[in-house]
């Protein structure tokens, strides 16, 4: 089992940034999946974005595509997601989750993945 945490959750205005990060550890995690979904008050949890551990594809869903950005450091074993343009919309808790499998899954549907963060808190202001 992989373990998973993150940080890096705040209030920022609309309009700016922030930089979520997760690092993992416990099995060692040297391929596989990662990914950071999003759930906000009173709606399902939904995919943000993930990456390929090994070759560093990523996939984001349509309404962050151009002002999120999702990357991975291999050697410190830490997930990031850099947020730029933030929208009102965007607040919700953010989570980081984490799977062994890289074939034939559904990388955006939740049920994919196999470990998951406690979640950290994004609220952007209008």
């Amino acid at each position: 089992q992989v373990q998973v945490v993150e940080s890096g959750g705040g209030l920022v205005q609309a309009g700016g940034s922030l930089r979520l990060s997760c690092a993992a550890s416990g099995r060692t995690f040297s391929s596989g999946l990662m990914g950071w979904f999003r759930q906000a008050p009173g709606k399902e949890r939904e995919f943000v974005a993930a990456i390929s551990w090994t070759g560093g594809n990523t996939y984001y869903a349509d309404s962050v595509k151009g002002r999120f950005t999702i990357s991975r450091d291999v050697a410190k074993i830490t997930l990031y997601l850099q947020m730029n343009s933030l929208k009102p919309e965007d607040t919700a808790i953010y989570y980081c989750a984490a799977t062994l499998r890289s074939t034939m899954v559904n990388l955006r549907s939740p049920r994919t993945y196999e470990s998951w963060g406690q979640g950290t808190q994004v609220t952007v202001s209008s």
